[in-house]
């Protein structure tokens, strides 16, 4: 199955199943979920990431206990709109999953998720820096996952 397009996403699940967000990080991978109906992205946990064999029998595991169809993964795109070693090592990420997996995988423009988060973290939440640590990555996982969300259910 190819990557596909975002709004093409849904329709490739079967009833009840939800969708797993991906931070793709160099040292961790931050994980949320959505619910059935496709309306609520909600962070679920940090993977720190090892072989790619592990980290994926981790997400096989996620993916059967949480009835998931389908993967959206964050695409680190310049602030251009050129992609570069990190969009490259993301779509990789994607082709070797799917050389594993038979699931569906869209990719989702994650411009300043990251930073967008760290800003509601420290503005809103007034978390300190190691408490922000701990949880930004899940957290950006889930703004990704919501914007593909938003666009899904126009």
């Amino acid at each position: 199955m190819p990557v596909i397009d975002i709004t093409s996403l849904k329709s490739a699940l079967q009833p009840g199943q939800c969708l797993l967000g991906l931070d793709l990080g160099s040292k961790t991978i931050g994980l949320a979920v959505s619910d059935p109906g496709f309306i609520v992205a909600s962070p679920i946990d940090t993977i720190r990431r090892t072989k790619f064999t592990k980290d994926l029998g981790v997400l096989k595991e996620i993916i059967t206990t949480r009835n998931v169809g389908g993967l959206v993964l964050g695409l680190p795109v310049s602030m251009d709109g050129s992609e570069g070693p990190r969009c490259q090592s993301t779509r990789q990420f994607a082709t070797n999953v799917l050389g594993d997996m038979d699931i569906s995988i869209a990719l989702w423009d994650e411009r300043l998720s990251t930073s967008a988060i760290q800003r509601i973290l420290i503005d809103e939440a007034d978390m300190t820096r190691r408490r922000r640590a701990e949880v930004v990555d899940k957290m950006a996982a889930a703004y990704i996952l919501q914007g593909a969300l938003d666009v899904m259910t126009q």
